[in-house]
């Protein structure tokens, strides 16, 4: 009992490192049968650090151990997964969405490893998660990488933003005040604001801890997206200034039919 449990850690650990790996190779660097594989990867699923597909399993367990995200974890994590969560119910089967990079916006990803999708990413880490999903038509937009972040961005990135369209753009973000969506990296603001032209429904996705925090570069003003998925945290004022601003409020803890859309709102406004 004690070696099988060796074991499925340090496959655990492997698989986390790598991201992705294939059974047949799992088998013989741990000398043993698939079969025995496979029972130890039925176990990393049941948890939920592991998806399998044809030929392989890849991770999808908490991110806030890879290098990426590990300088900032912190107690929201959560609250993280329980917005991923909501914000996938948003999502429809054969939509075309657009994630952009940050580690709310990976835990989205997590929800919807296996389903049939086309999506939209900067996010290197997002990219990962979904390149090894057989029911997902995957798009990587490309630029400079910040190292940081693993997100591209640039003129590259904004160039290709600029010809896509997509039913839903889903943005992570640094701070929200009353003047609107802020993020550190002028950068990144670029990108994101390219997505917001791209996306018919745009949705941001953030725990409780950014309301009332400015950084560096505003993304755009308060009733300029959609909706705002976050946790229950959220206050009552903050709840208010949303609803007199027009944007479609959704708690991590309540499920949601959102379906408010950029064209609706210019029509209401017409």
């Amino acid at each position: 009992m004690v070696k099988t449990k060796s074991r499925r850690d340090r496959l655990r650990s492997v698989i986390q490192s790598r991201g992705f790996a294939a059974l047949g190779e799992l088998a013989e660097s741990f000398e043993v049968s698939e079969s025995t594989i496979r029972r130890d990867l039925e176990q990393l699923e049941h948890s939920g650090d592991a998806r399998r597909t044809h030929g392989g399993v890849f991770w999808t367990g908490n991110p806030s151990t890879m290098r990426v995200f590990g300088d900032r974890r912190d107690t929201m994590w959560a609250a993280k997964s329980s917005i991923g969560r909501i914000a996938a119910e948003l999502v429809e089967d054969h939509d075309t969405i657009l994630l952009d990079g940050g580690s709310t916006t990976y835990e989205l990803a997590r929800h919807l490893v296996k389903r049939p999708l086309q999506v939209v990413t900067n996010s290197l880490p997002v990219a990962h998660l979904l390149s090894s999903s057989e029911s997902i038509d995957l798009i990587m937009v490309g630029g400079s990488v910040r190292g940081r972040t693993a997100v591209a961005i640039g003129p590259m990135a904004e160039q290709v933003l600029h010809t896509l369209n997509v039913a839903k753009a889903f943005l992570s973000v640094a701070g929200i005040t009353e003047r609107g969506y802020f993020n550190s990296d002028m950068m990144l603001v670029e990108s994101e604001k390219s997505m917001i032209t791209a996306g018919d429904q745009v949705i941001v996705v953030t725990d409780s801890s950014k309301f009332g925090k400015v950084s560096l570069s505003r993304i755009c003003g308060l009733g300029e997206v959609n909706a705002v998925v976050t946790d229950s945290g959220i206050n009552s004022q903050w709840k208010q200034r949303l609803e007199n601003e027009g944007v479609g409020l959704v708690l991590a803890s309540t499920p949601s039919s959102f379906s408010r859309t950029k064209q609706d709102e210019s029509k209401e406004t017409e």
